[in-house]
């Protein structure tokens, strides 16, 4: 009995401090809500990086759309997406990224993301980063960016398979 005494203590503080760290990453603002930004580690002396977010889900009944990003990690801070052009994989910046009502969408390797270029120092595994993403009828939602290991396809490759590849919603 004295031994479950002890233990339950235990166990309860650390749902509590697992709970806070799942959730710690979460971040919610007017009918959005942001979960797990992150980053990849720059190799070497990389000029450029990118962030990626688990998800955005729009709670709301009207559609938003994300139009900017920017972060003093990096001299320029665009929205991109990956396409194939010719057999060619190809990364171009896009105006935005639609997010319908009661919809979500991921940005991730391969598809959309938050490209940073002319980092002003290596992104460290383990750091983390400010990062301001900026939505037309939500404004400015600010997340602190956590930076995995180089080549990450997520922070414990948790970034959940979407079918269409991050790419559905995407208007040139």
């Amino acid at each position: 009995m004295k031994k479950i005494s002890i233990l339950l203590p235990a166990m309860a503080a650390f749902l509590v401090m697992w709970t806070f760290s799942a959730n710690a990453q979460t971040v919610k603002h007017g009918d959005l809500e942001l979960k797990k930004p992150w980053a990849r580690a720059t190799a070497g002396m990389a000029k450029n990086g990118a962030a990626y977010i688990t998800e955005i889900i729009n709670h709301g009944n009207r559609a938003d759309r994300l139009v900017g990003a920017a972060s003093p990690v990096a001299r320029m801070v665009q929205i991109h997406t990956n396409l194939m052009e010719g057999g060619v994989m190809k990364m171009r910046r896009v105006d935005g990224i639609n997010i319908d009502a009661g919809k979500a969408i991921t940005l991730k390797p391969g598809g959309y993301h938050v490209m940073m270029m002319g980092l002003h120092a290596p992104l460290k595994e383990g750091d983390s980063f400010p990062l301001a993403l900026t939505f037309e009828r939500a404004g400015t939602v600010n997340v602190t960016a956590k930076i995995g290991k180089v080549g990450s396809m997520g922070l414990g490759n948790e970034v959940p398979a979407h079918p269409d590849g991050g790419m559905k919603q995407m208007k040139n």
